[in-house]
């Protein structure tokens, strides 16, 4: 019941679409109106401003992060196994998907991913982090850096821990990240893709009321 429990809490923690929230409060168009329409640090940035794609990434990182770490921290005090840690890792990364508060529209799940990697281990987000940061930095493509990143975390776990039931929810998070992609190969594919910094048309600030 426990792990029941905690399940759903991360999935309510990670259905918070922060590129969302944080557009609004930056007085921004709502990022699922323009670009790739995707609630996501990336499209945020193609607004044109930067504070408010860093903290997108900042936050949805963040709430991948304590949902794994608040369940990993009171594992022992209420019987969370390592098939609950799974559990709760799908779950968030899930809610930042199909986000309730949202009507089931969310994001990519990049940042989140991420997020929830450095919950379960450090070196393993670090490592995951700096793939798609060198892949990033080579071909300036963001879609390109996380297909390749998703790819090698079940590997970079499976180096750290070996085989266990946290791996499959890494590899069930990568499987899902690459079908979230999927309009991204094709564009990728026909050379369509935009490259990060691009900024995207109809990003104007929302008029204001009078």
């Amino acid at each position: 019941m426990n792990t029941i429990l905690f399940a759903v809490a991360a999935y309510l923690i990670g259905s918070i679409s922060f590129a969302v929230v944080v557009s609004r409060v930056y007085g921004l168009s709502d990022p699922r109106t323009y670009g790739s329409k995707n609630p996501g640090a990336t499209n945020v940035l193609r607004s044109g401003n930067k504070k408010a794609a860093i903290a997108t990434l900042v936050l949805d990182a963040a709430k991948g992060w304590f949902a794994v770490w608040l369940a990993l921290r009171l594992a022992d005090r209420y019987g969370i196994t390592d098939a609950g840690i799974a559990l709760v890792a799908i779950a968030v990364f899930l809610g930042h998907l199909y986000p309730v508060f949202f009507k089931f529209k969310g994001g990519k799940g990049v940042a989140t991913a991420l997020g929830v990697l450095l919950g379960l281990n450090v070196w393993l987000g670090v490592a995951t982090a700096v793939t798609w940061l060198v892949v990033a930095y080579a071909f300036r493509y963001s879609s390109l850096a996380a297909l390749i990143a998703s790819v090698f975390a079940p590997f970079y776990y499976g180096l750290l821990f070996g085989v266990d039931e946290i791996l499959f929810a890494v590899v069930a998070m990568s499987a899902l990240l690459l079908m979230r992609h999927s309009k991204n190969i094709g564009n990728l594919l026909a050379g369509k893709e935009s490259r990060i910094g691009s900024k995207a048309a109809g990003t104007a600030k929302p008029a204001r009321k009078k």
